[in-house]
């Protein structure tokens, strides 16, 4: 889900997070299912399961007003939540330049990886070509995004080099478990596994560019 933006709802009558209506979710005890029109026009219908998103989310919704993210602030009045407010927000756990459309890109570059590593192997540089377009393909229709855009934008090239050169998740897989136990809690095992992908790759780039 895109994070939004209000110019862009009143132009386009399409939304993202932050610019949600109350009537584009509805919460089943833990889980919310969204159904909105997104950029372009496209429909998006997600569920997510959550018991702490869910609460929160039903609170937004008691408040008067239609619009979804909302909060009573000190003094008693609601103030809406917009892009600019995400931002700053991930700005400041972060400790550095983050977005929202970071995440994106992050689920774009994993699903990728997915997508290239059920297909493994290729016999010529034609079969690789069908099976890279086919793994973009899949990122596009989940992102909502055509299939050059999500390329160009959403999915991370070393991902790409790597199937290429005949590198597979499997070959971190081992190290990224080791990796989830020290340092990487937060991630799941895949996305532990396409990140150490990513940093090895970089690294070795790096060295042959300073070579």
């Amino acid at each position: 889900i895109r994070v939004g933006n209000e110019a862009y709802a009143r132009t386009n009558r399409s939304f993202g997070l932050t610019t949600m209506r109350d009537r584009h979710v509805r919460v089943r005890g833990a889980t919310l299912r969204f159904h909105f029109r997104g950029k372009g026009g496209k429909e998006h219908a997600v569920d997510v399961r959550d018991p702490r998103l869910a609460r929160i989310v039903r609170h937004c919704q008691d408040l008067p007003g239609q619009e979804l993210f909302q909060y009573v602030d000190d003094d008693g009045r609601r103030q809406s939540l917009d892009s600019a407010d995400v931002n700053a927000y991930l700005r400041e756990i972060a400790g550095e330049e983050f977005t929202a459309k970071d995440f994106r890109t992050w689920a774009g570059t994993v699903l990728a990886a997915l997508a290239l590593a059920e297909v493994a192997s290729f016999a010529s540089k034609r079969e690789a070509r069908r099976n890279i377009t086919r793994a973009v393909e899949s990122v596009a229709a989940r992102l909502g995004n055509t299939p050059t855009i999500s390329r160009k934008c959403y999915v991370h090239p070393a991902v790409i080099e790597a199937y290429l050169d005949g590198v597979t998740l499997d070959a971190y897989r081992r190290r990224a478990e080791r990796a989830i136990v020290e340092d990487l809690a937060g991630l799941d095992r895949t996305e532990a596994v396409v990140l150490g992908m990513l940093q090895q790759r970089l690294a070795r780039a790096a060295e042959r560019a300073a070579a």
